[in-house]
């Protein structure tokens, strides 16, 4: 009943590896410097890639895979299949390509009795959860809106492959038109601006509520008006691979400051509306968000491994419930 952690000497695969052990569990690391792996005094497993990590995986058949390494879209499919039959896949893409492509593979996970979970971390359960217990035991809605307010504390050090690729994903993913910025107040009386954006959020409140009309907005989505009119020409830009591969690059290798996270906490919000005119709005608050993401992974894992999700290619509510973000040390107030 092993988890694997792969790319578990990232910033994120550490955090992952500590939630695990608060819960009892061991993780087994995978990455690519045996030194480096030996030292932590963890069972490991030494793999150089996607296509080695995905060969150990058919090899040594652990029940729940972490995938930590990033580039969701490109390396998710590969490794969740390796995961195949009867194993578990866990990831936290947050962007429209990456978790469409998990969700695809609802089929093949359901015959081959396995649970592979994408958008395990703040922004997709943390609004997904609000969304689907709004919609809880009531009619389908007409509309929903839902906004991701993340509060995150920089760490001194260079950004990394896994953390570029997802602001790269996420910036292109902003529409320069259709839903304006705006401000709003928190329920701890805070202020934060939100943006439009496209993003695995939005997959996630569709399928938690089945309206048709679903808009998502971030905290982390740039407002300023010439900032968004250049985002539909960077989005142009970099969905040539060459160049999204230079600018993913570029970016990993800045190095930034230590800086505190700018809110006291993260917020996950939804405001759903019934044809009749009913509406009911929610918040999941929770503290800094990446401690969340990384619990919120931990737990999914965990109950994966006790064989508690259902099987098929779902999102964390969708697979184990939305109870599973209060696990993680949400709170709701709905």
């Amino acid at each position: 009943m092993e988890i694997w952690v792969l790319g578990a000497l990232g910033r994120t695969g550490l955090a992952i590896t500590a939630e695990l052990e608060r819960r009892g569990i061991r993780a087994v690391l995978v990455g690519r410097h045996r030194e480096r792996l030996a030292a932590t005094g963890s069972k490991f497993v030494v793999a150089d890639g996607v296509e080695a990590m995905a060969a150990e995986i058919r090899r040594q058949r652990p029940a729940v895979v972490i995938n930590t390494i990033g580039e969701y879209a490109a390396t998710a499919a590969t490794i969740a299949r390796a995961c195949l039959p009867g194993g578990h896949y866990v990831d936290m893409a947050a962007d429209l390509i990456s978790v469409r492509r998990l969700l695809d593979l609802h089929e093949e996970a359901l015959a081959g009795g396995s649970t592979f979970v994408t958008g395990a971390g703040f922004g997709v359960l943390a609004t997904e959860a609000v969304v689907a217990k709004l919609c809880e035991g009531r009619d389908t809605p007409s509309r929903v809106q839902v906004d991701a307010l993340a509060s995150v504390a920089v760490e001194e050090g260079t950004v990394g492959v896994a953390l570029a690729a997802s602001i790269v994903d996420a910036l292109t993913a902003v529409s320069a038109r259709g839903a304006k910025p705006r401000t709003i107040v928190l329920p701890d009386g805070e202020t934060a601006t939100v943006a439009g954006i496209a993003s695995g959020e939005l997959v996630a409140a569709q399928r938690a509520s089945g309206a048709p009309d679903v808009t998502v907005f971030s905290g982390l989505a740039p407002a300023a008006p010439v900032v968004r009119a250049l985002l539909p020409l960077l989005g142009r830009l970099v969905s040539i691979p060459v160049v999204r591969r230079f600018a993913v690059r570029r970016l990993a290798a800045v190095r930034t400051k230590a800086a505190p996270r700018p809110r006291t906490h993260t917020w996950g919000h939804a405001v759903v509306t019934w044809p009749g005119g009913t509406t009911r709005e929610g918040w999941l608050r929770a503290g800094e968000g990446m401690d969340f993401t990384a619990a919120v992974v931990a737990e999914v894992a965990a109950r994966l491994a006790r064989g508690e999700g259902k099987p098929g290619a779902h999102t964390p509510a969708s697979a184990l419930g939305a109870d599973v973000a209060e696990a993680a040390g949400g709170t709701f107030l709905l």
